[in-house]
């Protein structure tokens, strides 16, 4: 099975946020609406949906606030275990990143990231 056999399509975006009342506002006004929110690490994380466009913003005192601040972008997986191995296999994982847990909507989240050619971050994500 090839790597692009593993990819289901666009899972969410990440956007850090230093202020979440005014992050989940905004987002509101533009008609999205909470699908999920916890803490992770202390810090608050909100999943916000619009039809299908999912953002996962999530508390964080580094937040860039400037334009570009979007974290990452996240991809999803039908099998994450298969997908690590291919891109491995690929030498794309040149972060040396491992296959995480989180535990994330019903039955948690399995995930993992890389570094893209201009430094962006692409996680790779299967719900469990």
């Amino acid at each position: 099975m090839s790597l692009k056999e593993q990819i289901n399509g666009l899972q969410h975006i990440g956007v850090p946020t230093k202020n979440m009342e005014e992050t989940i506002a905004f987002y509101e006004k533009l008609g999205f609406e909470t699908a999920f929110e916890t803490v992770n690490d202390g810090d608050r994380v909100v999943f916000l949906k619009f039809a299908s466009l999912v953002i996962e913003t999530y508390e964080s005192k580094d937040a860039a606030m400037k334009s570009g601040a979007v974290d990452h972008i996240a991809l999803d997986v039908k099998d994450i275990e298969k997908t690590y191995e291919l891109i491995n296999q690929e030498g794309l994982n040149t972060t040396k990143d491992t296959i995480h847990f989180l535990p994330f909507w019903e039955n948690g989240v399995k995930f993992f990231t890389i570094e893209g050619p201009n430094k962006e971050k692409v996680e790779f994500s299967q719900y469990l």
